[in-house]
């Protein structure tokens, strides 16, 4: 029994036209007209478009429609089919609450996972530590000299191994009682985290003739 791709096909190869040739005077893509052939109805769009497919191939062909459509009707299976749409048409993208809040989640979760690893680096990397006073290699003539520099806020001070009051801005300043005997000042500051930094300034302590 002659199905309706065989004889589609046999009357094409009759005509000695070739299914490009074929699709170029239908508009039919060559791909479609090879499925038809084949009978493949998955790989084809629904029924009434492939229906259209095959009244202009058989007119094309010189075939008389009523018969072609028939044997069409009678071979075209009656269950529903999983058709493939136009594999060249794109679907169109339609923006979606979904998308939406995929895309705000992600871009929390990427923030507070910045925010995370700026924490990390902040608690593992040594505390910065600015020392304004004394200068290196200072004269002091006084039993005291002033410390003043500036840290970060979270971190502690000491001078000399004596704790400092550091202020919310990370500023620092002491009096620091010195002898002939200091030649060195040393401003430490702790991260919580345990790390350090150390700034050492060497001064030379000179007191006038008579003072200790």
């Amino acid at each position: 029994m002659i199905t309706i791709g065989r004889f589609l096909k046999e009357k094409r190869i009759n005509k000695k036209l070739s299914r490009r040739k074929l699709g170029q005077i239908t508009k039919i893509k060559e791909g479609f007209i090879a499925a038809i052939e084949e009978e493949k109805w998955e790989k084809l769009p629904e029924k009434a478009i492939v229906a259209g497919f095959v009244k202009s191939i058989s007119s094309e062909l010189g075939l008389r429609t009523t018969q072609v459509m028939a044997l069409f009707r009678r071979d075209y299976p009656q269950i529903s089919l999983k058709i493939n749409p136009d594999p060249d048409i794109s679907t169109k993208f339609v923006w979606s609450p979904k998308i939406t809040f995929f895309l705000v989640s992600l871009g929390v979760v990427l923030l507070v996972s910045i925010y995370l690893l700026l924490q990390y680096i902040s608690f593992i990397t040594p505390p910065k530590l600015i020392v304004n006073a004394p200068l290196e290699g200072q004269r002091v003539s006084t039993t005291k000299v002033e410390v003043s520099g500036f840290t970060d806020p979270s971190a502690t001070v000491s001078v000399n191994r004596q704790p400092v009051l550091v202020n919310e801005d990370g500023s620092f300043e002491t009096s620091l009682e010195v002898d002939s005997n200091t030649k060195e000042i040393e401003v430490k500051s702790r991260s919580r985290s345990g790390k350090e930094t150390v700034v050492r300034r060497t001064i030379n302590v000179e007191f006038p003739s008579g003072e200790q």
